[in-house]
């Protein structure tokens, strides 16, 4: 490693498990200071205690991302605890699918509140912080379906979308204000984490049966030209880059790691 995050602070959401617990990992091994936050504390507080054994800094803070309260309270922790913020990761997400025409105002509101709210408040709460600091770095996780929309998957793709858009107006925002802050946005395509077992088994015509690498096999084979899914450590191999300084003529940018899947 080579400790290029040694002392920096770094906020990540949706932490305990999946994308967000390697990102965690990854960072603290590159001796970040880890913040991290989920609303499963059990999880939280076991990716704690793997970090810490390895010698790494983290904290873990039970925080539900569409609570304009929680995100007060938890920049205002990392205020008082470490004085700055140097990268904040909007990871938290959930994932459903369904018709436009059968899907509940209640699913909807739920997708929204958890996927767009949670990255506008973190926003909001954490660019204060940043802009005292005269520095700062942030980064949306959007999806692939926030460039290319997909049958059943109406809603998920809108929140992602507007995830991507909110990063650049944002980013564009920052850099006119010369407030040293860069806010980019990253896009997974098909990779074999937990909220595929919801999105599949909500899917029309689904088999809840099938193991969920079985089913993203047979779907990255007909729609990725890899041939394959994802790692989660490739994912967040592109938020540590957009997180370096090895980045840093990079703001209002949408990093597409997705096996080719968008590129025709």
């Amino acid at each position: 490693m080579t400790h290029r995050f040694q002392g920096r602070v770094v906020c990540i959401t949706g932490a305990a498990k999946g994308i967000g617990r390697q990102a965690a990992l990854s960072f603290a091994a590159e001796g970040a200071i880890i913040v991290a936050t989920d609303i499963e504390a059990d999880a939280g507080q076991s990716l704690v205690s793997e970090i810490k054994t390895a010698g790494g800094r983290a904290q873990f803070l039970e925080h539900d991302v569409t609570s304009e309260e929680a995100w007060a309270g938890v920049i205002d922790g990392i205020r008082k605890d470490h004085g700055h913020l140097d990268v904040l990761i909007n990871n938290a997400g959930i994932g459903m699918t369904g018709l436009a025409h059968e899907m509940e105002l209640s699913l909807w509101r739920k997708m929204m509140a958890v996927n767009v709210d949670g990255v506008f408040l973190g926003v909001k709460h954490a660019l204060p912080l940043m802009k005292a600091a005269g520095k700062g770095n942030i980064i949306n996780v959007s999806s692939i379906a926030g460039i290319r929309s997909t049958a059943n998957f109406s809603c998920y793709c809108a929140t992602k979308a507007a995830v991507r858009s909110f990063t650049k107006s944002v980013a564009l925002e920052c850099a006119e204000a010369k407030d040293g802050i860069r806010v980019n946005s990253i896009h997974p395509g098909i990779v074999s984490t937990a909220i595929w077992d919801t999105l599949i088994g909500t899917a029309e015509g689904a088999d809840s049966n099938m193991p969920r690498d079985a089913t993203l096999a047979g779907m990255t084979a007909e729609g990725v030209p890899f041939g394959r899914a994802g790692t989660i450590q490739e994912i967040v191999n592109g938020m540590l880059f957009l997180a370096s300084d090895e980045s840093s003529y990079m703001t209002g940018a949408e990093l597409v790691i997705d096996g080719g899947a968008t590129a025709g």
